[in-house]
């Protein structure tokens, strides 16, 4: 399955929505999405990552996410995850990084 990333300014924040699956062939697309979203012009805009229409998402793909994380801290603004698929959030639970990514 493919991967489409689209990337929306709304206000002051911008949101990324990603539909597909992520794995190790395509997760160098969301990085370069996540590093466009946080290279915008003027201050660092918090960045909202909404995965509802992610399907699957491999350990190549969950370490762009937090290293977008990690960057978008250094940057001194924030990067949460939003609405991932119960498979989705489960997999994140399981590496721990759900509270690292926003989600409770």
């Amino acid at each position: 399955m493919s991967l489409q990333v689209r990337t929306s300014i709304q206000d002051a924040s911008v949101f990324v929505s990603v539909e597909g699956e992520v794995d190790v062939s395509n997760a160098g697309e969301l990085r370069d999405a996540l590093n466009a979203a946080a290279a915008g012009e003027g201050p660092a805009k918090p960045i909202t990552v909404d995965l509802a229409d992610v399907s699957y998402i491999d350990s190549t793909g969950i370490g762009v996410l937090v290293g977008a994380k990690n960057r978008a801290t250094q940057a001194g603004t924030s990067l949460v995850v939003t609405n991932p698929q119960r498979n989705v959030a489960r997999v994140l639970s399981l590496l721990g990084v759900n509270k690292e990514l926003g989600l409770e």
